[in-house]
């Protein structure tokens, strides 16, 4: 119709962001870009080391959550960062599902040790060591601790929490810490391990 006043598009855009803010309390412009998604916080305890303190990765079944509630404040104490990855209470549960989760944290970097405390520490080492990558063995006592490193350089240590008390547990975990790989013949002995876990692989 001639008789009527013609509307430009920039009269339009401004109807329709006042008709916005009035209808739905708009504070920003109908253009306004959307905002940025934030990424994701990385958590402090995945990495090996933070702030100069090395991960280790800890878990238990419903028979060793005592133990391992135990055994965190002595990781502390020694000056570790410790990622606990479960049970976190005494509800019965399936170890293999933690020594996995524990193994499989070392295999890829994310914690420098694991320890995985079950009823008897047996089953444990089992599922760990089908993790590529983890040499995983199960300690009962100062000797057993000494020689897992000394010889196997284990990286995961299991534990039985039946068969072992606490002051027991305590002086296995700081010794097998603190123990440095043998190298020299257990050297190459480590790469035959390795070789043949290689020939399994695809």
């Amino acid at each position: 119709m001639s008789g009527m006043n013609t509307i430009d598009d920039a009269e339009i855009h401004q109807i329709v962001e006042r008709v916005l803010k009035q209808v739905m309390g708009a504070s920003q412009p109908a253009t306004a870009p959307a905002p940025a998604p934030q990424q994701p916080v990385k958590p402090a305890e995945t990495v090996t080391q933070t702030q100069g303190r090395k991960v280790v990765a800890i878990g238990a079944d419903h028979g060793g959550y005592e133990l391992k509630e135990i055994l965190k404040t002595t990781l502390n104490e020694l000056g570790y960062d410790v990622r606990d990855i479960g049970a976190y209470n005494k509800g019965a549960v399936d170890y293999p599902d933690f020594a996995h989760e524990v193994a499989r944290l070392v295999s890829v970097g994310k914690a420098w040790r694991g320890i995985m405390i079950d009823g008897a520490g047996i089953g444990s080492c089992i599922v760990a060591n089908k993790v590529p990558g983890i040499r995983a063995g199960m300690a009962y006592d100062y000797s057993s601790a000494v020689n897992s490193r000394e010889h196997n350089d284990t990286n995961v240590l299991t534990l039985g929490a039946g068969l072992i008390g606490v002051n027991l547990a305590k002086q296995i975990v700081k010794t097998w810490l603190s123990t440095e790989f043998g190298g020299g013949r257990h050297t190459a002995r480590i790469d035959k391990i390795i070789a043949v876990e290689k020939q399994y692989l695809k």
